[in-house]
């Protein structure tokens, strides 16, 4: 059961329509009629009944609205208004903002908006950086927020967990007809194979977890790549159609495939890839706080 569902069924009840409910989660009227008739399904039971006076309540509907859904929505709210309280500087100015090489679609348009409708004075400056560039530069005051692909430890962060990327693989396309099974390729069915990998310097911690998968399942991996070395798209893909090494990559790629290239899912998923968004524990910036929130409902959207 999602906040949202609850939110929508508590509307409809207290607007006595799918209309006007619709109206008030600025959502259409066949989107809040699936929501609803969503959480029913989970729950096994009808919640509301049509009748010549709207829609109303069933005794199960009745149950949930009274024992559960508005204690969990109020929880929730006060639990949002104790989170951003401490962002009370007002920001302003520019919000400098880290982000990795690759990054899912979608993810930071939704929360760019949001940030604009309501801090117009904050100017964003973006930076393509490593995980460990980042951090540094968080360290030394140069950035407000970064995306990384590790945890950093200590108290001296906040960290929100925005992204998990189940990876795929990318070979040349016979290859990958010739390994692919039914739930897509064993990545044992990689060896003898290269790994097109980035620099350990670049992200440690990510580096050392995914090589250690890769080792576990017997791939040979090479020498390391040089310290520095960006792993950009055209290297990924060139080296993968030359038909001697493999690359990593999320589904819903951004970057075009080649005709030689394809990518294919990894069967039991054993590589996930997480992205945290990260910024200074003592920030009060307002418009930081209001962009790490729309971040968060990007995330679970």
């Amino acid at each position: 059961m999602e906040l949202r569902e609850l939110r929508a069924f508590v509307a409809v009840v207290e607007e006595g329509g799918l209309s006007a409910a619709a109206r008030r989660l600025h959502v259409s009227q066949p989107a809040l009629s699936q929501t609803v008739g969503g959480l029913e399904r989970q729950l096994g039971v009808k919640l509301l009944v049509r009748g010549s006076a709207g829609v109303r309540a069933t005794e199960a509907g009745t149950a949930l609205l009274g024992g559960e859904a508005r204690a969990v929505l109020v929880a929730r709210h006060d639990q949002a208004l104790r989170a951003m309280a401490q962002y009370t500087g007002p920001g302003g100015g520019a919000l400098r903002i880290g982000i990795p090489l690759e990054l899912p679609s979608g993810l930071l348009d939704p929360a760019l908006a949001e940030l604009a409708e309501a801090h117009p004075d904050t100017r964003v400056q973006a930076r393509h950086l490593s995980t460990a560039e980042q951090l540094a530069a968080l360290q030394s005051g140069e950035l407000d927020v970064g995306l990384l692909r590790e945890r950093p430890s200590g108290p001296e962060f906040d960290a929100l967990l925005v992204v998990r990327e189940r990876l795929g693989v990318l070979l040349a396309a016979e290859q990958a007809d010739e390994l692919a099974g039914p739930d897509g390729i064993a990545l044992d069915a990689l060896v003898g194979l290269q790994w097109v990998g980035f620099p350990r310097s670049g992200s440690p911690a990510w580096y050392d977890e995914l090589t250690a998968t890769l080792r576990g399942h017997g791939l040979d991996l090479g020498p390391e790549a040089p310290q520095g070395q960006a792993l950009i798209a055209d290297v990924k893909l060139a080296a993968v159609a030359s038909g001697r090494a493999f690359a990593l990559a999320p589904p819903g790629w951004q970057q075009p495939l080649p005709d030689r290239v394809t990518w294919s899912p990894l069967v039991g998923h054993p590589l996930v890839r997480r992205t945290w968004a990260v910024w200074p524990a003592d920030s009060r910036r307002r418009d930081l706080g209001r962009f790490i929130a729309a971040l968060d409902r990007s995330a679970s959207d």
